[in-house]
């Protein structure tokens, strides 16, 4: 399927977009994935001569994917306009157990706990390309349309 209408409506751009393709979504959860390209600028000086994805941009990236991708289609699914969406971050906790390279694709799959008041809660978790466990958790965030 194509999702390119939910992606379209993502309040992000390039260099601070981290959402390639949306894999999957449905009213429970999205699956998405996103290669980090090598010549990102937070890989400067980010452990010299030993760069590694910083755990703030790997948490980003699974908000965007995990949570903000499944509020739009939720608020689609209601038939609330997303045209002007807004959005906010209300609490993450995430714990990391494997570094994420310059270069390398990750995919992050999201389940909902509850959508509520425009609120969105969903567990969410990111693997590398050997589909092994890189970081997971919990992302809350709040939607203005």
């Amino acid at each position: 399927m194509n999702f390119d209408h939910i992606l379209s409506k993502l309040p992000y751009t390039d260099p601070f977009l981290f959402v390639d393709k949306i894999l999957q979504i449905d009213a429970m959860g999205c699956t998405g994935i996103y290669r980090f390209p090598e010549n990102s600028h937070f890989y400067k000086g980010h452990f010299k001569d030993h760069p590694v994805t910083p755990g703030v941009i790997l948490t980003e990236c699974m908000a965007q994917i995990g949570v903000v991708c499944l509020g739009i289609f939720l608020l689609n699914n209601l038939e609330l306009s997303t045209e002007n969406i807004q959005i906010a971050l209300s609490s993450t906790q995430i714990d990391f157990f494997l570094p994420i390279y310059p270069g390398e694709q990750v995919k992050v799959v999201s389940k909902k706990e509850y959508f509520r008041f425009n609120k969105l809660k969903c567990s969410v978790e990111m693997f590398n390309a050997k589909d092994e466990l890189v970081c997971r958790g919990t992302i809350a965030g709040m939607m203005k349309v």
